[in-house]
C-alpha cells in the first residue's frame, strides 16, 4: 500500500519541541527556586524548607530527563527506528518518576532523624519564601499540564505534576513551620513531621506518574473509545464485510492501528487493494493522532 500524505508527523515534533521548550523553562525555575529555599531553610532553621530545597534540585535532573527525552522523541523515523523514536518519551517520564519516588524515601528517612535531634524553632521569614514558591509552582503547573493534556503527552503531564508536587510539598512546609512558630516551645518539630506528611505526598505523585508511562512502554491498549471508533469508520467503507482484528497502540504522540477486514473472497488483489488503501484513509480521518494504519485483507467468512 502506499503511504497517506498525512500532517501528523510534523505537528507532533512541533508538540514535542514545545514540550522540551516548556521543560527547560522549569527546569530555569526550579534552579532559582531550589537555592531561595535551601538558603532560606539552613538561615531560617527549617529542614522542611531545606527538604523541599533538595526536592526542586532533583526537579532539575527530571526536567533535563524530560527534555532529553522530548527531544529524542521528536527525532523522525530513520532506518533502525522506522516507527519513530516516540518511546523515548515515556521513557524519561519513567525515569523522573522513579527518581521522585527515591526522593520521597530518601527524605524521609532524614526527616525521620531530625525528630529526634533537638533544634531551633524556624524562623518566621520562612513563610514568606514558601508562599512565593506555592504560587509560582501552581501557575507553572496550570501552564504545563495545559499543553500535555492538549497534545496527550506523557513526559509533559509528567513535568506538570513535578510542580504541582513540589506546590503542595510547601504547602505541607509552610503549614509544619506555622504550627512549630504559633506552638512555642516544644514544637520545634512541626516542620519536621511536616516534611514526613510531604514526602508521602511526594512518593504517592511519584508512583501516580510511573504507572502510566509504563503502560506506554508496554503497549497498553488507549482507554477511551477510540477502538471503537476505528472499527466503525473501517466498517462504513464501501466493501469491507466485517472488522475483525483491532489493535491500537500509542508512540509517543501518535497512534499506530492494526486492523484485519473481511471482504468478498471473490474480488481482485487490486480490489481488494483499493478498499484497505480507503479503510487507512478513513481512519486516519477519524483522529489526527493516528500515524499509520496496517490494514490486512481477508476473505469475509460466508
Amino acid at each position: 500500500m502506499s503511504p497517506v500524505a498525512h500532517p501528523t508527523s510534523d505537528a507532533s515534533a512541533s508538540n514535542l519541541q514545545t514540550g522540551a521548550r516548556i521543560a527547560l523553562f522549569g527546569l530555569v525555575i526550579n534552579a532559582v527556586l531550589a537555592v531561595a529555599k535551601i538558603v532560606a531553610g539552613v538561615l531560617g532553621n527549617a529542614y522542611v524548607l531545606i527538604a523541599d530545597g533538595i526536592e526542586s534540585t532533583l526537579d532539575i535532573g527530571g526536567s533535563v530527563v524530560i527534555w532529553g527525552g522530548l527531544k529524542f522523541a521528536a527525532r523522525p523515523p530513520d532506518e533502525t527506528h522506522p516507527y519513530g523514536h516516540g518511546k523515548a518519551e515515556p521513557i524519561a517520564a519513567a525515569i523522573v518518576a522513579g527518581g521522585v519516588i527515591a526522593a520521597a524515601v530518601g527524605l524521609a528517612v532524614q526527616s525521620t532523624r531530625e525528630i529526634f535531634i533537638p533544634h531551633h524553632a524556624p524562623a518566621p521569614f520562612t513563610l514568606v519564601v514558601l508562599i512565593v514558591v506555592v504560587i509560582v509552582k501552581e501557575l507553572l503547573y496550570r501552564s504545563v499540564i495545559r499543553l500535555g493534556r492538549s497534545v496527550e503527552s506523557t513526559a509533559v503531564q509528567t513535568d506538570a505534576w513535578h510542580h504541582r508536587s513540589d506546590a503542595l510539598t510547601s504547602i505541607a512546609a509552610f503549614v509544619g513551620i506555622a504550627i512549630a512558630l504559633i506552638g512555642g516551645e516544644g514544637w520545634e518539630t512541626a516542620d519536621d513531621w511536616a516534611a514526613l506528611f510531604a514526602c508521602a505526598l511526594i512518593a504517592f505523585n511519584g508512583v501516580r506518574l510511573l504507572l502510566p508511562a509504563v503502560h506506554e512502554i508496554m503497549d497498553t491498549a488507549p482507554r477511551g473509545e477510540m477502538a471503537a471508533i476505528i472499527r466503525q469508520a473501517a466498517g462504513g467503507v464501501a466493501g469491507v464485510c466485517e472488522v475483525e482484528k483491532c489493535l491500537v497502540r500509542k508512540m509517543g504522540l501518535h497512534f499506530y492501528v492494526d486492523l484485519h477486514v473481511g471482504v468478498d473472497g471473490a474480488i481482485s488483489v487490486r480490489a481488494g487493494h483499493d478498499i484497505a488503501h480507503e479503510v487507512k484513509h478513513v481512519i486516519q480521518a477519524t483522529d489526527p493522532r493516528i500515524a499509520d494504519v496496517l490494514v490486512h485483507v481477508e476473505p469475509a467468512a460466508e
